[in-house]
């Protein structure tokens, strides 16, 4: 069967027509709950799932040694732990590749500091741009922010590339290049996701993301690092960034090539703790760039699990890790979840 498909055990939890649909749904009777080592068993497109308040997702990227995002993987190419156990895989969702697409909802939090020159800002409109018509095959909306000494809405989100268009031409320089706070406006990007994404669209698993353009050298922040990780795993947030040249890194850089060195934004975490990745804008053509990171963002998989009865109210932070096919690397959008209290 092509197209897209779902996962999941053998006996598998009550579960409801809820996602993916991108025709008619069919009625899935009411099963026992998981056993705890089911096989699992292939539904085709026709067949529907019900996320229930028990069930922990997890965002996963797999690329090759060349950094390529590798499709097509099956629940069993995959290895699943919480707190160190393994655990079965409830259900696997890969994208389509024709017809209904997964939605995305994108915050674009955009450094107007100082530290941004004219020429950068016109070009990052452009490849902004560019971006967005990359995923206008599917569902997808967007807000901006910019950020400096404060961090700004410059427009909440809409699904309307006019309305983002005439946005990205109000972005404006901050003059006095006193701060960039790049880690509080991540903060309330996140916070943005949550009062307005929700966690399902049009019964469809929403990818949320933040993708931060700046230099890298965040200054003044009131938010730590480790606090925004946290923030961004429990809202199932990915941040991606686009960290754009800048005079003080590349003099810094010995390399014949002119290679950047790592920024105290790369150091923190934030990227690779959320599952996220980090784009170089080494050259004055933006568009390829912006187009590989809208292709980066929608190439992931969803893979959830039930967590055992004893852990699923004890309020505590549980671990989780996924490993995949030997010789590929796997990036996650969360390492841990919160569950909740009784």
């Amino acid at each position: 069967m092509s197209g897209h498909k779902l996962f999941i055990p053998a006996l598998a939890a009550s579960i409801l027509a809820c996602l993916f649909a991108a025709v008619p749904t069919a009625q899935v009777q009411p099963q026992q709950r998981p056993q705890p080592t089911p096989e699992p068993v292939e539904l085709g497109e026709d067949d529907v799932l019900k996320i229930d308040t028990d069930l922990v997702l997890v965002d996963v990227t797999v690329t090759d040694a060349e950094g390529r995002a590798v499709k097509g993987l099956k629940p069993d190419d995959f290895k699943l732990y919480e707190d160190g156990e393994e655990r079965p895989v409830a259900f696997l969702n890969v994208e389509r590749r024709a017809g209904a697409e997964r939605p995305v909802a994108v915050v674009f939090a955009v450094d107007v500091s100082g530290s941004m020159t004219p020429e950068e800002m016109e070009r990052l409109r452009t490849a902004m741009t560019a971006f967005s018509e990359k995923l206008s095959n599917r569902p997808a909306s967007f807000a901006l922010m910019s950020f400096g000494m404060n961090a700004h809405v410059v427009q909440s989100f809409t699904s309307d590339p006019r309305k983002l268009e005439k946005a990205l031409g109000k972005l404006a320089r901050e003059t006095n290049g006193l701060s960039t706070h790049a880690y509080d406006a991540v903060d309330d990007a996140v916070r943005l996701l949550q009062r307005n994404a929700p966690r399902t669209l049009d019964r469809r698993i929403l990818k949320r993301a933040v993708v931060v353009v700046t230099d890298g050298f965040p200054v003044g922040d009131t938010v730590h690092p480790s606090t925004v990780i946290e923030r961004a795993n429990q809202a199932e947030v990915s941040v991606y960034t686009v960290t754009l040249p800048s005079y003080t890194r590349l003099l810094a850089s010995n390399a014949p090539e002119r290679a950047p060195l790592p920024t105290p934004l790369d150091v923190s975490g934030l990227v690779e703790k959320t599952g996220g990745t980090n784009f170089y804008a080494t050259a004055k053509d933006y568009d390829p760039l912006f187009k590989a990171l809208a292709e980066e963002v929608t190439s992931t998989y969803v893979l959830a699990f039930y967590p055992p009865e004893e852990k699923r109210r004890d309020g505590r932070l549980h671990t989780i890790r996924v490993e995949g096919p030997r010789g590929l690397s796997v990036r996650q959008n969360r390492a841990s979840y919160q569950s909740r209290d009784k």
